[in-house]
């Protein structure tokens, strides 16, 4: 009898438990699965300076928002070493998608290897990547600095002496390179006085001071026409050394738009008189559409040449405006479509 009392007693108490078991674990069920089924991206950059960067990673983090899709954010300060460790830890720790920001071929091969041994996809920016299955963003680097090179050419009647602000180990300034080189070769009347540059955690006001001290050495009018900055991160200290010298005979041709540069363009008598760009939030927009091709199954073209678009100071407005304005003025800015695909819409349409 006692035994039967006690199974009883049991039974009861185990009924009382189960009653009272809190009820958010069962609401929060739904949760769980809708956090399981969010997909977790990777994006992995060589820099993160400036307003062009802060522009791009807006886009990349817009389009994946509007797809369901969370973004985490590792830099690596211009540490290729480091940049290839952010990207195995982001395989290690399994993301779903991967987006890479520059770097090098040499640096990043061998980790996209292994993460398409995983499953896990990439599509990478301005990387110098060749890897099947990989896509490759491209800005068309070598028309960014034939249209601002032939806007100098034009404007210097064909002579001139210039200073080029450039740097090596970026994939993209080594295109816009070549193109710098054939350029001098094919006008004759086109000097090059001295050339400099480095990326830093402050690049503008490196060289800012670069082109303050080299204005010292050059004091002339004439001595200098002209500055072709291989980044906007160039330009912009560029044009500040230009202003606080007070330089108004040197004008500045640059590569790259963001919110701050067209600032710089717009201010009244500045000698950033042209430059050319794709737009740095689209960029990220269309990264993350290519990448979300990828994780359904489609098969997008390994290299991808984004069409950049020529930026004329004497086409601006008065009025400040911004690059998300600028489509008003400047022809071919603005929101593209690229990288849309019916199942990259319906993915969206989904997610909302």
């Amino acid at each position: 009898m006692k035994r039967w009392f006690t199974l009883i007693s049991l039974v009861a108490v185990l009924t009382l438990l189960v009653a009272c078991q809190p009820k958010g674990e069962i609401t929060n069920a739904p949760e769980a699965t809708k956090k399981e089924t969010t997909k977790k991206l990777a994006l992995i950059m060589q820099v993160n300076l400036g307003t062009f960067s802060a522009q791009y990673i807006a886009g990349v983090k817009e389009q994946a928002q509007k797809l369901g899709a969370d973004v985490t954010v590792f830099t690596a300060d211009g540490d290729l070493a480091k940049m290839s460790s952010n990207l195995d830890a982001a395989i290690n720790q399994k993301f779903d998608g991967i987006l890479i920001d520059h770097g090098t071929k040499e640096s990043l091969t061998k980790g996209v290897e292994r993460a398409k041994e995983q499953g896990i996809p990439v599509v990478a920016f301005d990387a110098g990547l060749e890897v099947a299955g990989v896509p490759v963003l491209e800005q068309n680097d070598e028309l960014l600095a034939q249209q601002t090179l032939q806007k100098l050419k034009e404007d210097s009647n064909g002579k001139a002496n210039i200073v080029k602000i450039w740097v090596a180990g970026f994939a993209p300034m080594e295109r816009r390179e070549v193109a710098y080189k054939e350029f001098l070769q094919a006008n004759e009347g086109i000097k090059e006085v001295a050339t400099f540059g480095s990326a830093t955690a402050s690049t503008a006001l490196d060289t800012q001071a670069q082109m303050e001290a080299l204005l010292k050495q050059y004091p002339n009018k004439g001595d200098i026409t002209a500055i072709w900055a291989a980044w906007d991160e160039f330009a912009k200290g560029a044009v500040r050394a230009l202003e606080q010298a007070g330089r108004t005979d040197i004008k500045v041709y640059g590569i790259d738009m963001s919110d701050e540069d067209l600032q710089l363009m717009q201010k009244q008598g500045s000698p950033w008189v042209a430059s050319a760009a794709v737009d740095p939030t689209d960029i990220g927009r269309i990264q993350v559409r290519y990448l979300y091709q990828l994780l359904l199954g489609e098969t997008p073209q390994d290299k991808i040449q984004l069409t950049p678009v020529f930026v004329d100071q004497a086409k601006l407005p008065k009025e400040q405006i911004t690059t998300a304005q600028l489509s008003e003025y400047i022809e071919g800015w603005g929101s593209s479509d690229e990288g849309y695909t019916d199942s990259v819409r319906k993915a969206e349409e989904d997610a909302q």
